[in-house]
């Protein structure tokens, strides 16, 4: 094939798999095999010590995983990946070659209710901390940054109001005090917005979410753009310093742009153990082949169903940055010029008893704590995924006792809003 790019549509089906070898099969196989023979005991020396690339034992690199993290990284526009076994065990993957006892993270307050507990006490036992702030507030970004901090961490598009953050911007901040962006790319997915291309460093995914899209397996993937200078100071001596346990290899040195990538596999891999099981990155693989139509007609449905909710006077207000009266439209054509997504949640007159009516109200709507499904999903946020919350931390999460937040999924948009109508009927009777 010439050297011309291949565009998304192409990419989402190709990148990552070719017929395989042995067998001649088209789709990635599951490789569900433990360990893998070596060819004599000079190969078993080469991969152990880092010299060359190849399989040893699942726990670090498995073939259809590794497709799996091929294929996400080019749709990233990454230089290298790694999957593991769900989104919070990537967000910890992300961190774990940054950090150490007393540093911290500067955070966005627009978080998915598990992160931001992981994020504000999990990771406390590690001697991490996380600074959480507006990231709508520039200053405040800039103020929280101090000599321990090791990176900006924020999502695409929030979860659970759907608003988009700027992240030109908050990549520029990163740049200036000489530390990376992570950015949880879930909620968008690839598709809808490249964290890379506005200058994240690193991305997260749940692929779990989106790119499986069929609610079936749960896992995660880390994409390191390969673009950070991990030796430009001292603060990340994972990368920077040499390695006691590969007798003084120093990544960065030696592997360049897949220092990260290579350090995840052979440090982060090897001793968390976070590991994706390949059945798991099989369903995942035949899920992203689809992805690229699967998420238009998401954003198509999002669009005619917030506009739906935000004319009708039962509802408060929509959150959905696709819709004009969102503060965060101007953005959209920026960050996500694809789409604004399918997660946004809406306000119901009434308030919290109303939203609670409302959920067992619904019919075709599932009520389930996940997102991301080809099925439209909805969840009353204050009360489960955001439940650990303070009233304070919840209203600056977006998740509010009279809101509820919906995935609109790819069913016909006519059927979904019969199903909320119906259900609004009944919970404002």
């Amino acid at each position: 094939m010439s050297d011309r790019p291949q565009n998304f549509d192409t990419l989402q089906i190709h990148a990552g798999a070719s017929p395989d070898p042995a067998t001649g099969a088209r789709q990635v196989p599951i490789y569900q095999s433990t360990a893998y023979v070596f060819q004599d005991a000079d190969h078993a020396a080469r991969l152990f010590n880092l010299q060359e690339v190849g399989y040893i034992y699942s726990r670090l690199t498995n073939p259809t995983v590794a497709a799996l993290a091929e294929r996400i990284t080019h749709l990233e526009g990454g230089a290298g990946g790694i999957c593991c076994s769900s989104g919070h065990a990537a967000q910890i993957m992300a961190l774990f070659p940054l950090m150490m006892p007393g540093c911290n993270i500067v955070a966005s307050t627009r978080l998915y209710g598990g992160t931001y507990t992981q994020l504000t006490q999990t990771i406390k036992r590690f001697g991490w901390s996380a600074k959480l702030v507006d990231f709508d507030d520039l200053d405040a970004v800039k103020a929280a940054i101090d000599d321990d901090t090791r990176a900006i961490f924020c999502e695409s598009i929030a979860n659970p109001g759907g608003y988009i953050t700027d992240l030109d911007a908050i990549a520029k901040i990163g740049d200036e005090a000489g530390i990376p962006l992570i950015v949880d790319n879930t909620s968008a997915s690839p598709y809808l917005c490249r964290p890379i291309e506005h200058g994240a460093t690193l991305v997260v995914h749940s692929t779990t979410k989106y790119l499986t899209g069929n609610g079936t397996v749960t896992g995660g993937a880390v994409i390191d753009s390969g673009k950070f200078d991990w030796s430009a100071n001292d603060k990340f001596p994972s990368l920077s310093q040499p390695e006691p346990a590969y007798h003084g290899l120093t990544f960065h040195e030696v592997l360049g742009p897949m220092a990260f990538t290579f350090h995840s596999i052979a440090v982060g891999l090897r001793d968390l153990g976070m590991t994706m099981n390949p059945q798991g990155a099989h369903y995942t693989l035949m899920g992203i082949e689809t992805l690229s139509l699967r998420m238009r007609k998401h954003v198509e449905n999002a669009v005619k169903v917030a506009k739906w909710l935000e004319a009708d006077d039962r509802i408060e207000s929509v959150t959905y940055a696709g819709l004009e009266s969102s503060p965060y439209y101007d953005r959209v054509a920026k960050i996500c010029p694809n789409g604004a997504g399918a997660l946004f949640t809406f306000a119901v007159k009434g308030g919290y008893e109303n939203c609670v009516k409302l959920i067992d109200s619904v019919e075709l709507f599932s009520h389930v704590a996940n997102l991301g499904d080809a099925r439209s999903l909805i969840i009353h946020s204050a009360s489960t995924t955001h439940r650990q919350l303070s009233d304070e931390q919840r209203a600056a999460s977006g998740a509010l006792p009279n809101v509820v937040r919906v995935s609109i999924g790819i069913e016909d948009p006519d059927d979904i809003i019969a199903d909320l109508d119906q259900a609004l009927t009944k919970a404002l009777a």
